[in-house]
């Protein structure tokens, strides 16, 4: 994958900085309070999770929707922005238009900077900044966190890279040069100090992205070693050494890039000539595949646990599954569930999306790609900062226009207003006592208001467990499961059918809107167990049904009725390389429950990537099989799997065959 280049040059902006003079003002008085009068109101805005949501200390549900606002990671070392913009209208419009907590990216070596009495005097213009006058940088920072609570904004803060760089989120892992991963530990356990009593930062973001390939010098792995370059360890050790100076801070995890397949391990190389690639790409910090084997583990702080994956559009990068048509469910599907969806499915802890975004009416897959994460996030419940604020930003965009004051109002309406927390027509805050806003806001409430009458309580009640499963048609490969539906006090959603197989202590999951399901790709002889549970709107899940144990008849040798045909594309070509596009269609008159497509490949060609499809190979001969998502297909339905390879030439031989 290409490094994603997030931040435009920006020397020629330094040059028409303004300097700032010699003495920084007083501190502000905290503004006055302005909530509605509850016994049952928490006296801190401190957030802990509980399950798949994130509660207050009273166990209200919150939703934490956002924004970043980047700079103070950048070699400027202070928020963008502040040449051409008012830094308190910048928050209070943030505030005004629905925004309840900021992503801050920073560095660990501002951070060693700060700790070692080295903060600088950034360049801001004074002229259209005039209370930032004398100040340095961790003085603007301090002001702005006033601000913040002014206007009842939360804070996040994200270590974006080690060194101070506009391009340093390129870099793979969290140390770098003279920022040892010991120092990225202090640089944390500073910060956390210092403002361990101050509630409007409520969540500290580990690491922007890490990210890299077997082939790179430096990447960042998942298991359960001590390894330097185990995220995983690195993301528990900085939480647990956290949580050690202040327990109430919500700690978030984001995922890498890269993660083994069944049968390869990190020693794997990239790829495997023999059968599809050793690992499952995503993009960088959004693959989350290793938390079903190895969670992260902070102790006594489990319930401070958030999941942050990192998700964007083709505009960003070329990924496999935008090369072919893709909607909301394909995307879960194929992307999103394996990956990090199957956390908050799974109730294993929040989710919070901490990046996604991007330009809009530029790329209709783009919009398309936006609309349906959007929508995903909306459905659950799922928290998340939009990027960015920035208009700077070279791949994205932002929500201000370049001259840092108007808005991008059809990127605000249309992708991130639905997508904000909202009341009765107003947007929600996350503090208790003041609205966000500020005092005499008429678009927001406070957290206090929010609960005040206890109109609309969020929904905490999980629905029964549904029946037992009874299984029917079984076949070697395919079973049909029905169950009895489980009861809620609002209402059933859908079903997670969970299926573990003997001997291995993983399970598959899918999920369903009704009481039946007809599961695929089963293995004949082999034993296995299945088990469902509910969900309602509000994301809440039952208890597992009592356990169905079934063993498939053995296969006796009878290929399947010949009921669907494959059609070969070639959709793309390169010196030396191609990409190609299969169309499998059901061609009888019943439904389907799986398929398997067969060709031959021209002598010397090999691929290298297949997606929507499992592949075996052998010489010149390639098969490919479903996936469980796509096995199903009504009389004359069809899906896709594609692939890219290397050599040319048309396969020979192409064959369908159904089960």
């Amino acid at each position: 994958m290409s490094a994603r280049r997030k931040i435009q040059a920006v020397a020629t902006a330094a040059a028409v900085l303004l300097g700032l003079a010699a003495a920084a003002p007083a501190a502000t008085a905290a503004p006055t309070a302005d909530a509605v009068t509850n016994a049952a109101v928490p006296a801190n805005d401190w957030l802990r999770t509980d399950g798949n949501k994130i509660v207050d200390e009273a166990g209200n549900q919150v939703w934490l929707t956002g924004a970043n606002w980047f700079g103070f990671n950048a070699t400027e070392r202070v928020f963008h922005g502040l040449w051409s913009a008012n830094i308190e209208n910048i928050t209070r419009q943030m505030a005004q238009r629905g925004i309840n907590i900021v992503r801050v990216p920073i560095s660990t070596q501002l951070l060693l900077e700060w700790k070692a009495g080295q903060a600088i005097r950034p360049n801001v213009n004074t002229y259209v900044n005039p209370e930032l006058e004398g100040m340095n940088n961790l003085q603007v920072f301090d002001y702005w966190l006033q601000l913040c609570e002014k206007y009842g904004l939360k804070v996040m803060l994200d270590v974006h890279s080690a060194e101070a760089d506009n391009s340093g989120h390129t870099y793979p892992v969290w140390w770098k040069g003279t920022v040892t991963s010991e120092l990225f530990y202090q640089g944390w356990e500073w910060v956390t100090a210092r403002y361990r009593t101050n509630d409007t930062i409520v969540a500290m973001d580990i690491k922007n992205e890490p990210h890299g390939t077997p082939n790179d010098p430096q990447r960042a792995k998942w298991d359960s070693s001590t390894d330097q370059d185990n995220f995983k360890y690195a993301c528990e050790t900085a939480g647990k050494r956290i949580l050690a100076i202040n327990p109430n801070l919500l700690i978030l995890c984001e995922g890498i890039e890269v993660y083994p397949r069944p049968g390869a391990t990190w020693n794997s190389p990239n790829t495997n000539p023999d059968r599809s690639p050793n690992y499952f790409y995503n993009w960088w910090g959004g693959n989350l595949r290793g938390v079903a084997e190895h969670p992260v583990d902070l102790g006594a702080h489990q319930d401070q646990l958030v999941y942050s994956p990192h998700d964007y559009g083709p505009l960003v990068f070329e990924q496999p599954w935008f090369a072919g048509d893709f909607d909301k469910e394909s995307l879960t599907n194929d992307v999103w569930r394996p990956n990090w969806f199957y956390i908050h499915e799974q109730n294993i802890a929040p989710l919070l999306v901490g990046e996604w975004g991007g330009r809009l009416g530029q790329d209709a897959r783009q919009d398309r790609w936006m609309a349906a994460l959007r929508d995903l996030m909306i459905d659950n419940g799922i928290h998340h900062t939009f990027w960015c604020l920035n208009p700077n930003s070279g791949d994205t965009g932002g929500l201000l226009l370049d001259d840092w004051t108007s808005w991008d109002e059809t990127k605000y309406n249309q992708m991130l207003k639905p997508a904000l927390w909202q009341h009765n027509g107003k947007f929600v805050g996350l503090d208790h006592q003041v609205r966000l806003g500020g005092a005499g806001a008429t678009t927001g409430i406070s957290l206090a208001e929010r609960y005040a009458d206890g109109t609309d309580p969020v929904d905490t009640t999980a629905p029964t467990a549904p029946g037992q499963p009874t299984a029917t048609e079984v076949t070697a490969t395919a079973a049909t499961l029905n169950w009895a539906a489980a009861t809620d006090n609002v209402g059933v959603t859908s079903y997670e059918v969970l299926r573990t197989t003997s001997g291995s202590g993983g399970a598959s999951v899918v999920t369903v809107s009704g009481t039946s399901y007809r599961a695929t790709n089963l293995t004949a002889s082999t034993s296995y167990t299945f088990t469902v549970r509910a969900r309602d709107a509000a994301g809440n899940i039952s208890a597992a049904s009592p356990p169905l144990t079934l063993t498939t008849p053995a296969d006796n040798g009878g290929g399947g009725d010949q009921g669907c045909a494959a059609t070969y594309r070639v959709t793309n070509s390169w010196q030396g390389g191609y990409q190609a596009e299969v169309t499998v269609r059901n061609s009888g008159t019943a439904a389907i429950g799986g398929w398997t497509v067969s060709w031959t490949a021209p002598a010397g060609t090999t691929i290298s990537s297949l997606w929507n499809g499992r592949l075996t190979t052998s010489g010149t001969s390639v098969t490919v099989r479903n996936e469980p998502y796509n096995g199903q297909l009504a009389a004359s339905a069809s899906t896709t799997f594609g692939l890219t390879g290397n050599g040319s030439g048309v396969p020979t031989g192409l064959n369908c065959v159904a089960s």
